[in-house]
């Protein structure tokens, strides 16, 4: 680990020799700490728009992992993601969005406290532009802290 400085057998003296070696000692540390870091942040990262589902004893689809959601909260706002838009900017932004991929999941989130017929207004104009894969989403009856259930859609 270290370098001798003293003689050798022969009345020499040894010249010193940096050490080869490399501690990795703090390096692990450091990425020690960037991992509870990242442990802790990660799920203050997952913001959304605070909808309260519905609750229903289907179970759940298949889906893709980042689905496309529109949510409508109890004021009857509409949100792409974490965006506000109004109904009627609610179809050309999706369009812009999934110009790339014409077959997104859209999930469609309703607060149980708003009127049914926002909920289908909703529906009505993604129907409209042509979005086929629209599918509610719901919550698990019983279940306090569930994870959203996918309802089948059109």
């Amino acid at each position: 680990m270290g370098a001798s400085i003293g003689a050798r057998k022969g009345g020499h003296s040894r010249r010193f020799r940096p050490m080869a070696e490399i501690n990795v000692t703090p390096m692990v540390d450091v990425m020690l700490v960037l991992l509870v870091i990242f442990m802790v942040t990660a799920p203050l990262m997952t913001a959304g728009v605070q909808v309260d589902l519905p609750k229903t004893s289907a179970t759940p689809l298949k889906g893709e992992d980042q689905p496309l959601s529109v949510s409508i909260d109890a004021h009857g706002k509409i949100w792409i993601q974490e965006t506000e838009v109004e109904l009627d900017q609610l179809a050309p932004r999706l369009q812009a969005i999934t110009a790339q991929k014409p077959d997104t999941r859209i999930f469609v989130r309703g607060d149980k406290a708003i009127d049914y017929g926002r909920v289908m207004d909703v529906m009505g104009t993604l129907g409209s532009a042509g979005f086929a894969k629209v599918a509610l989403v719901t919550e698990i009856k019983g279940a306090d802290s569930a994870k959203p259930v996918k309802k089948g859609g059109r």
